[in-house]
């Protein structure tokens, strides 16, 4: 079994910044990805960037390539999303999921995974 814990959400002012922290706990040794995905209100969720846990490559939505990073904590079980240039098209809650069985062409799709963490709200507005 695997749990995630997201944080770091919060408001923020258009052109800001945030980073937002996954910690992924349980059964961690074969997981193969982590990814972001985002839910504002009234819309499905979608596809925001994704890790391959084990090669580093990551994938990003169009929208946000040139403005959010992936990276992997030093303890090698966390994952942090640093979000600048932020628009308001970016508000909703952020999930953060992952799984053990994830193939590089199925990064972007939120049924891949079978664990998400509760999620976290980002706000960007003035």
């Amino acid at each position: 079994q695997v749990q995630l814990v997201e944080s770091g959400g919060g408001l923020v002012q258009p052109g800001g910044s945030l980073r937002l922290s996954c910690v992924v706990s349980g059964t961690t040794g074969s997981i193969t990805a982590m990814a972001w995905f985002r839910q504002a209100p009234g819309k499905n969720r979608e596809f925001v960037a994704a890790l391959n846990w084990s090669g580093g490559s990551t994938r990003y939505a169009e929208s946000v390539k040139g403005r959010f990073t992936l990276s992997k904590g030093n303890d090698r079980n966390t994952e942090y999303l640093q979000m600048n240039s932020l628009h308001p098209e970016n508000t909703g809650v952020y999930y953060c999921a992952t799984d053990q069985t994830i193939v590089t062409s199925s990064m972007a799709t939120d049924h891949a995974y079978d664990y998400w963490g509760q999620g976290t709200q980002v706000t960007v507005s003035s």
